[in-house]
């Protein structure tokens, strides 16, 4: 198996990994609206667990760029990228927008 293989089977795993945590937390923020809120929070920690992998996958390509190991970047990877970015923006501003559905259903 050569680099770039290595390298693409690495950026698939990060796409399913940021995938799942991406829809899973939409569906969190769907649970939250119909104030199911520990359901929504259960989801949420359930998409945060999915990032972190795909987190773990990236952290790992880095590292061993940082020992000297050349990574050869391609579209595919790039593309996996792309998609943990968004999914962590993702994370955070639906996180937000349930603490605030929490908020408002207390009130």
């Amino acid at each position: 198996m050569g680099q770039s293989e290595t390298i693409q089977q690495i950026a698939f795993k990060i796409i399913a990994d940021a995938g799942a945590a991406k829809s899973l937390a939409v569906e969190a923020l769907t649970f939250a609206k119909k104030e199911e809120i520990d359901r929504a929070n259960a989801m949420l920690d359930e998409a945060r667990e999915h990032f972190n992998e795909a987190h773990r996958h990236h952290l790992g390509l880095i590292q061993d760029e940082a020992k000297g190991n050349k990574i050869e970047l391609n579209l595919i990877f790039m593309h996996a990228e792309d998609q943990l970015m968004s999914t962590e923006t993702i994370l955070l501003l639906i996180e937000e927008m349930i603490d605030m559905y929490q908020t408002i259903q207390r009130s």
